[in-house]
């Protein structure tokens, strides 16, 4: 395949979620792998003789699976899961037959089982040389690592991990709810490492929700556009830290994560990044939506100018949009499944140092470990550090 628009000539492998798990049968022994409401304010006013970025939008894209993502971004896809009332094991409490457990990707009843056989998620699995940002809007996550590292995290909170040289870890998605449904609902992005630190300590951020700025823009009529931003900068908002080694903790990276749910008719205008900045904007729920004057079909992503600002206007329902910005790295990308370096003699080498050392082992009873039901959301750090949302 050609590389991904913005990147130098290349090595890379487009793959979906369920692929980008999976390691060589010769080498895998694993599964294959809101805070307080803020003060509304007004935002930008729109008026239809004077709409912003009429020649903002590159192309248009349907939104497939996984997303297509630009340099810096790696990866993006987005979970929702109408799950059942959970069993005594944390797993639906209702017949898997008919399922293809292990590779249950096809949304029978609402749901995916994913890889996981007991309980849906991603037993542990490996990554090396990127990082992987998850957004849980709805629902539980489950994570344990081979350093001995875990967390529940849920609600709004965010886990950056930066993978660096190497780590084994399992999402699982526990149904704690045994007497009612338990959707769940995340986007899951991969970013990439520079060179320079693809080959860090492993290391994780955990974003609690009430710590994620939100911030609601009122348009002329009062109706609001909620903004989460997760990475980026808006209006003097103070965002979280990302990990130290990202690339969004670069001076001038400009990556931003934010998601925008705008109500029927509400008008907001993204402002404009720099010029040579890469952003794609995803309009994942919604039938109705107008960017920069022009009709976007539901289910489809805009690639967009950076230092171009954009009007946007709902349609006749409420719409969601999530924003993916950033910075080029621009160096070789060659990628296999959950190995992403700059070469493919640095892949060779992810594979064997997988094999040998299996990133720090595996010190969990199962492969698809759940934490206890009565436990709440938490996170114990690879230092060993232990933290609770506040």
């Amino acid at each position: 395949m050609q590389p991904p628009q913005g990147r130098n000539e290349a090595t890379v492998s487009d793959v979906n979620r369920r692929d980008a798990l999976k390691i060589l049968g010769a080498t895998a022994t694993t599964a294959t792998a809101a805070g307080c409401a803020p003060t509304p304010k007004r935002g930008v006013a729109m008026k239809d003789d004077a709409i912003a970025g009429a020649d903002a939008i590159l192309a248009t894209v349907p939104l497939g699976f996984p997303w297509k993502t630009p340099d810096p971004f790696l990866f993006c896809v987005h979970h929702d899961d109408q799950y059942p009332a959970g069993n005594e094991h944390m797993g639906p409490a209702v017949p898997l037959d008919g399922r293809n457990l292990g590779q249950d990707f096809e949304g029978k009843d609402g749901w995916r089982m994913y890889h996981g056989a007991r309980v849906p998620g991603f037993p542990q699995h490996p990554h090396r040389g990127f990082e992987t940002v998850t957004v849980v809007r709805q629902g539980l996550l489950d994570h344990s690592d081979s350093l001995g590292a875990g967390a529940r995290y849920g609600g709004g909170d965010v886990q950056w991990l930066t993978a660096g040289k190497g780590i084994l870890h399992a999402e699982m998605f526990p149904l704690l709810n045994r007497g009612a449904a338990n959707p769940l609902e995340l986007f899951q992005i991969w970013l990439n490492l520079p060179a320079a630190d693809k080959m860090v300590d492993p290391y994780f951020s955990m974003l609690w929700s009430p710590t994620i700025p939100r911030h609601t823009a009122l348009d002329a009529a009062g109706r609001a556009t909620e903004l989460t931003v997760v990475a980026g900068h808006y209006q003097g908002l103070k965002v979280p830290a990302p990990p130290p080694h990202s690339w969004a903790s670069r001076p001038g990276s400009e990556v931003a994560i934010w998601t925008l749910k705008m109500a029927p008719g509400a008008r907001f205008t993204l402002p404009a990044a720099s010029a040579g900045v890469n952003r794609t904007l995803y309009f994942f729920r919604g039938n109705g939506l107008r960017a920069g004057g022009h009709v976007v079909p539901a289910h489809h992503g805009l690639e967009l100018r950076g230092d171009s600002a954009l009007s946007l206007v709902a349609g006749g329902d409420e719409a969601e949009l999530l924003l993916l910005q950033g910075r080029p790295i621009g160096e070789p990308v060659a990628q296999y499944g959950p190995f992403v370096m700059n070469t493919q003699d640095e892949i060779r080498q992810a594979f064997a140092d997988y094999q040998r050392t299996r990133f720090g082992g595996w010190p969990w009873e199962s492969d698809e470990p759940v934490h206890p039901r009565d436990q709440s959301r938490f996170a114990r750090h690879i230092d060993g550090r232990f933290e609770r949302p506040a």
